[in-house]
């Protein structure tokens, strides 16, 4: 079967991750979470003092990213794959509200996202893959067979989180998650550098009143669709 690539993009906690782990195992696709990428750079940055609330050393960072070495292995397990920092497992350490806080301050910084969209397109070099982020379908991946773009109301995406951070044990508030899912929708639409835009040929997938089984059938359906007139 021909195989294809296939972009997730779209807003903080619209579920790409858990669509794209699923598509890419229902596939046998290779699943890449950029955004895990990202949030492994803000770690490094939080580990050696290059980011607070009132102090970003940007220069440091970008002189370091050398430093930073990236890479993805496969959970069996879990059944995906975890990424690492510098050979650590740090999959559950960044997706807490403190990275989230950050991430997208240090995604705006061009360097770092270039580094990142190299690698990224490095991955997904020989298709078959399932890549989810903020600029898959725009940027690292502008010519990939289809292009989604997962959205839902900014209320709904707080409420999500909420949940499954507490579930964690984290200490967080509703309103603390929800200013996060705004100010990073703010950043991340606004950025110069490979803002988060819905590309001319994505389909749009508005989840707010579906469940994830609603949502990976009408996904799958087109996914197949896609497949089948190869």
């Amino acid at each position: 079967m021909k195989k294809i690539t296939i972009a997730i993009d779209g807003f903080s906690s619209t579920g790409k991750s858990t669509i794209a782990k699923e598509l890419a195992g229902k596939l046998n696709y290779i699943y890449v979470d950029s955004g895990a990428m990202y949030r492994a750079v803000t770690l490094y940055s939080m580990q050696n003092n290059l980011i607070s609330e009132n102090y970003f050393d940007k220069e440091s960072l970008i002189k370091d990213l050398s430093k930073i070495n990236l890479s993805f292995h496969f959970n069996s397990t879990l059944g995906f794959a975890e990424i690492y920092l510098n050979g650590k497992n740090v999959d559950d350490e960044i997706r807490n509200l403190e990275v989230s806080n950050f991430v997208s301050r240090i995604a705006e910084v061009p360097e770092v996202r270039r580094k990142l969209v190299e690698q990224q397109q490095e991955m997904g070099k020989n298709k078959g893959v399932v890549m989810d982020g903020r600029d898959i379908g725009t940027v690292v991946f502008p010519n990939a067979e289809l292009k989604f773009f997962m959205n839902a109301s900014a209320n709904k995406r707080a409420q999500r989180r909420f949940e499954e951070l507490t579930k964690k044990g984290e200490k967080v508030t509703f309103n603390e998650i929800l200013e996060n899912v705004q100010s990073r929708d703010h950043i991340d639409s606004t950025r110069a550098d490979s803002p988060l835009l819905m590309a001319n040929d994505a389909i749009e997938i508005d989840n707010s009143n579906l469940t994830l089984v609603e949502q990976f059938d009408k996904i799958y359906t087109i996914v197949k669709t896609k497949i089948d007139s190869l």
